[in-house]
């Protein structure tokens, strides 16, 4: 019996904020995460990873991070002879006026529709999905209440808090109990929203990389890489408040990045608001050099 072959991919998951949403670079309709075989033509992996991703989408990335190698061949081989190891980023490109008819960039919710603590919808898509969870968990013989501990664990359920950091955890959790499309022992149930099918395991990628940057908002001053270069408090606040799916109590956020002391006014102010012109603030390079956002939360509502 021959061994498979192996290859190795580059994958790229780049963020970019359109309408205060985070979304997602795509291709193929939306299916596929840009990906390309690993070169050692240049100086170093993530230059040559920049160059490629310039080439292949035209946006420039700022924040650029090796997110995680997978190479869980169960989920990877994907019916052929080659055996594939995806070496995963996490890139970070600044607002731009994106014309999404000609680029195929998704919101990242469109993938996890039950990640959007503001949705209207949210508690209904919750439901369904931890009736379903629960379902199958009593089909369980062995460690049945250790599974539904899990459950309520990561879905905020009977006592527990939702952690938005988690969204890894509860797609490998819904993954495992035959709910994705992607799982192989899918069982598919009508009416359940469980977002858009991805190629192989590029869901999975993605939701690792919305996990690390929900955890890593919190102590570094990422979301300066997302926004334009003059924005308003509130514009900062929307943004924010979507990329980790909940919202922001306003006077305590507003007291942090005043402490932080990591923006500062331009002198201009926009109109585009009704009432009172809003201020337009910058962040402050010099300070976003010398130090990160050490040991800085963001004020969370707790429902």
């Amino acid at each position: 019996m021959l061994a498979a072959l192996t290859q190795t991919e580059l994958i790229a998951v780049l963020v970019s904020i359109i309408n205060y949403t985070p979304y997602v670079m795509t291709i193929n309709k939306g299916s596929t995460l840009p990906s390309g075989p690993f070169e050692l033509r240049h100086q170093s992996l993530q230059l040559g990873l920049r160059a490629w991703i310039h080439e292949q989408t035209r946006y420039p990335v700022g924040f650029l991070e090796q997110l995680y190698t997978f190479a869980d061949q169960n989920r990877i081989f994907n019916h052929s002879k080659i055996h594939t190891i995806s070496i995963s980023y996490l890139g970070l490109v600044r607002q731009q006026n994106f014309k999404l008819h000609e680029t195929e960039w998704h919101s990242w919710y469109e993938y996890f529709p039950w990640e959007d603590e503001q949705n209207v919808n949210i508690k209904n898509i919750k439901r369904k999905l931890v009736g379903a969870l629960y379902q199958w968990q009593r089909q369980k013989i062995e460690d049945a209440e250790t599974i539904k501990r899990r459950i309520d664990f990561l879905f905020g359920s009977n006592d527990y808090s939702w952690n938005e950091d988690l969204i890894l955890q509860r797609y490998e959790l819904l993954y495992e109990a035959g709910l994705i499309p992607e799982s192989c022992a899918y069982i598919g149930q009508e009416g359940i929203d469980v977002g858009l099918k991805m190629y192989a395991d590029h869901r999975r990628i993605l939701a690792t990389a919305i996990g690390r940057l929900r955890a890593q908002i919190k102590y570094k001053a990422l979301v300066f890489e997302l926004m334009p270069m003059e924005f308003t408090l509130l514009q900062l606040q929307k943004t924010i408040e979507r990329i980790i799916g909940r919202s922001l109590h306003k006077s305590n956020f507003r007291r942090m990045i005043e402490q932080q002391n990591l923006i500062e006014e331009t002198g201009h102010i926009t109109d585009q608001y009704r009432g009172r012109p809003a201020k337009l603030f910058r962040y402050q390079k010099s300070i976003l050099d010398a130090r990160e956002m050490e040991g800085s939360k963001l004020p969370l509502v707790r429902n």
